[in-house]
């Protein structure tokens, strides 16, 4: 969402709330693959930082942050406030990302 503001704070200092557009939100839901088992599994013995799959994670709120924007714009805000990722496990090996917020047209004070 080119020029907008997103934030995880319930306002944007120096703007003010014009129009409340509703809470927008990107959903979507990852398996992991055998290859990404078998590689985190080896990294895992290692220890540290688990790369594949950190790249999967970052991948799916990337994927859901764009999809809450696309929202955003579709309905005409220039920001959005209370931002916030959620994951949940659907069942093994599935997981639910979700990045959710409220779209408003803001104007500066």
């Amino acid at each position: 969402m080119h020029n907008t503001m997103v934030t995880t704070a319930l306002s944007l200092p120096g703007y003010k709330i014009i129009k409340n557009l509703g809470v927008v939100r990107g959903i979507t839901v990852r398996s992991r693959n055998i290859v990404f088992n078998v590689l985190g599994g080896l990294q895992s013995l290692f220890g540290g930082n688990i790369t594949i799959y950190t790249q999967l994670c970052e991948q799916a709120r990337e994927e859901t942050y764009k999809m809450m924007c696309d929202e955003a714009r579709r309905r005409g805000a220039n920001a959005i406030i209370a931002m916030h990722y959620d994951a949940t496990e659907v069942m093994a090996g599935l997981t639910e990302v979700l990045c959710y917020g409220t779209a408003v047209w803001v104007e500066e004070e």
